[in-house]
This record gives structure tokens, sequence and C-alpha cells, in this order.
């Protein structure tokens, strides 16, 4: 099974809201409700990914296998007021069922390199801090409680 990276197009859409949706569900089963995570459309987010596809600031990386679309990232400028970096790590995501396959290593590699940047990650994703603490982030000190879909999620600030 061999991971390809490439830059998202507009034709991935579809797929992205496919994915987005269930790496959500997989990702934050323990932190929302499943009446939440049920209720989220893919084709709602496709929606939403052509817009974030088209957006001339911002850049979207697919890990496909086989083909398939198994995960995404994306990267821009910082959004926060007080960005301790220039450059965010907007998202970082991999289906549950191509974890430790390096394509979220190959997505992180591809999206900002070894680059000074920052991120926020859901509180409580222990996997998720392992990755990005393996890969030289650490804990700001900084967190939100941002809306999620109505619901609130938890959020600390890593950087690097």
């Amino acid at each position: 099974m061999s991971v390809s990276i490439r830059e998202a197009r507009p034709d991935d859409a579809a797929a992205l809201g496919v994915v987005h949706v269930q790496c959500w569900r997989e990702s934050y089963s323990h932190l929302l409700s499943q009446q939440l995570l049920d209720s989220i459309r893919p084709e709602d987010r496709a929606s939403r990914w052509e817009q974030i596809i088209a957006s001339p600031t911002d850049q979207q990386w697919v890990a496909e296998v086989d083909g398939e679309i198994v995960g995404f990232a994306g990267t821009g400028p910082g959004r926060d007021d007080d960005a301790p970096r220039e450059l965010e790590l907007y998202a970082l995501y991999v289906l549950t069922a191509h974890h430790g396959s390096g394509a979220g290593q190959d997505l992180l590699d591809a999206s900002i390199g070894t680059l000074p940047a920052f991120l926020w990650i859901a509180t409580d994703n222990p996997r998720a801090e392992a990755f990005y603490r393996r890969n030289g982030f650490e804990f700001d000190g900084t967190q939100k409680v941002a809306p999620f879909f109505g619901e609130m999620l938890r959020e600390s600030r890593m950087i690097r």
C-alpha cells in the first residue's frame, strides 16, 4: 500500500467531504455527541471544500492510496490575532484505517515541511498530540473553547 501526496483539486471536493466527516467521526467520538457527528453531512462539507480549494491564500494537500483519498492537510496564514507564527496548519486528518501508513507524516512534510508553524488540536486527543510532539510541536499554554456545529470543543494551541 503506497501513499502518494498531491495538491487538492476542485474535483476532489466530494471525496474530501466524505473523508472529512469520517475523520471527525473517528477522531471526536469521545469529545462530541454521536447525534451531532451523525448529523454532519458529507455533501455539506463537499460544498465547503469547493470554497476551501478555491482560496487564493490557503494550500490543501491530499493523501491517496490506490487513487482513493485517505487524508488531507491544509495550511495558510495564521488566523489568530496573537498568532505565534505566520504559518498555521489548519487541519491534518487521516482515516483510522490508514493510521501508521505514513500518510500523516507525508501530509505534514508536504504541507509545512520543517517551517515554524502553529496549530490547534482538540484537547484530549493523545494520538494527534504524540504525532505533533514527534514533529517538534509543543503546547504554548493557550486554550479556547470553540463552537463545533452547535456543540463546544476545547482546543489547545501547539507551536514549533
